[in-house]
């Protein structure tokens, strides 16, 4: 997402329109952390996961959309800071100010996301991580993706450790001759409580608003700790951004011969490496700890994998396309990103908490496919209009004078329309 908004140029509108595209694909994956308790977007054995039908429906997001649309919006976040940066220097302004006055504004809006509307936000993890990435900017792409594959290593690799190491003292409850039965046990009944959580859950937020302001507030550190736990994937994919606009990649300044190279080379091992983990959990019965373990450590690479080949396919289906309707309705979608996400968290919270619509956990999992396509209808009928009429989005907007304490421009002159 981005508050810039200048002169654009052919080149950029692949930049926009896949932003467009990663801000509707995310809530492919959102929309069951909004309409389903916490742990159902890990596992369908806590929640909506009853028929073959819904594991059916678990499987269809795992293998396709989990991770993929948020790391695509990971690459563009990194693509778009550089993006603001390169054009600050270029104006002859000083970059360091206007980014981290940038990342203090994005900070705050998402601490009040986070606190006022919904949990699942990305914004101050993002403003968090943006502060470091900041420090790469100077290099070039080579050494930018080698860092970049070399830091999400690592992080998989810590994180296989630490989960996997509850896994195998896990097992341990299984054997009493075990030294490490009472330990394995005392992990099992922390992985119990999951269904305790469930129940609580689901009387949460079927009620009003203030119990769910407070659980937030009882919660505050929440932030932070999505910044220590996602830290060593969204850095990496930031500077794949940053990488990827360097040497032209998010420009489509590659050959089409470029592009399938990329898509051909890191879509069926992707594939192929996901649809093992989704057979493992279901194997597992979708045992919690093998959930989790699932979730934040062996789906990594592939998600990765898949991520880039998405961004490749992207590529060719906007340049391919470029100039219809779609496209430019898609791209508006992706110049209002930062509204478009804020947006949907209000409209899907209405929706499905108590003091709206109070449809939480009462809509099945391939059902929600359906209301996020009427979701990105949404986003697509208002985006263009709104831009041909202003400047910026409305957040796009606020985010932008903020930053630089002074009220932006916000309609178009009569000539520009």
């Amino acid at each position: 997402m981005t508050d810039d908004n200048g002169d654009r140029t052919e080149r950029l509108i692949i930049l926009d329109a896949m932003r467009g595209f990663a801000v509707m694909g995310i809530l492919t994956m959102n929309i069951v952390a909004f309409a389903m308790p916490e742990m159902a977007y890990v596992s369908p054995r806590a929640y909506g996961g009853e028929t073959a039908s819904d594991i059916t429906a678990w499987a269809f997001g795992f293998i396709l959309f989990d991770g993929k649309m948020r790391g695509l919006f990971s690459i563009l976040f990194g693509a778009s800071m550089l993006l603001i940066i390169d054009r600050a220097e270029a104006a002859g302004r000083e970059p360091r100010s206007i980014h981290y006055r940038r990342m203090a504004w994005l900070a705050i809006f998402g601490l009040c996301h986070y606190y006022f509307i919904w949990w699942g936000d990305i914004l101050f993890l993002y403003a968090a991580v943006g502060c470091i990435a900041f420090r790469f900017r100077k290099w070039e792409a080579r050494r930018l993706i080698k860092w970049a594959l070399g830091l999400f290593t690592l992080g998989v690799v810590l994180t296989s450790l630490f989960f996997g190491a509850q896994l195998a003292v896990a097992s341990a409850a299984d054997d009493p001759a075990s030294p490490m039965a009472e330990a394995g046990q005392s992990v099992r009944e922390e992985y119990a409580r999951i269904d305790g959580e469930v129940t609580a859950e689901l009387a949460l937020f079927r009620g009003p608003y203030l119990p769910i302001l407070d659980e937030r507030l009882d919660n505050a550190v929440n932030p932070l700790v999505m910044v220590v736990m996602s830290f060593l994937e969204t850095l990496p994919l930031m500077l794949l951004g940053m990488a990827l606009f360097r040497n032209g990649f998010l420009a489509g300044t590659w050959s089409t011969r470029d592009y399938r190279r990329i898509a051909l080379r890191w879509l069926p091992p992707g594939l192929a490496l996901t649809a093992l983990v989704g057979w493992l959990q279901w194997r597992a019965d979708f045992d919690y700890i093998v959930a989790v373990n699932a979730f934040l450590a062996w789906a990594a690479p592939g998600r990765l994998m898949m991520t880039i080949a998405y961004a490749a396919l992207l590529v060719l289906a906007i340049r391919r396309a470029e100039g219809s309707a779609l496209i430019a309705r898609v791209a508006a979608a992706g110049r209002a990103a930062f509204s478009n996400y804020l947006g949907t968290s209000i409209v899907m919270t209405t929706v499905f908490y108590g003091y709206g619509l109070g449809l939480f956990g009462d809509v099945g999992r391939w059902t929600l496919y359906l209301m996020c396509l009427a979701m990105w209808a949404l986003m697509l009928l208002w985006s263009k209009p709104w831009l041909d009429r202003f400047r910026y989005g409305p957040l796009e907007w606020l985010w932008r004078s903020l930053a630089r304490g002074a009220v932006q421009p916000m309609r178009k002159a009569p000539s520009a329309q």
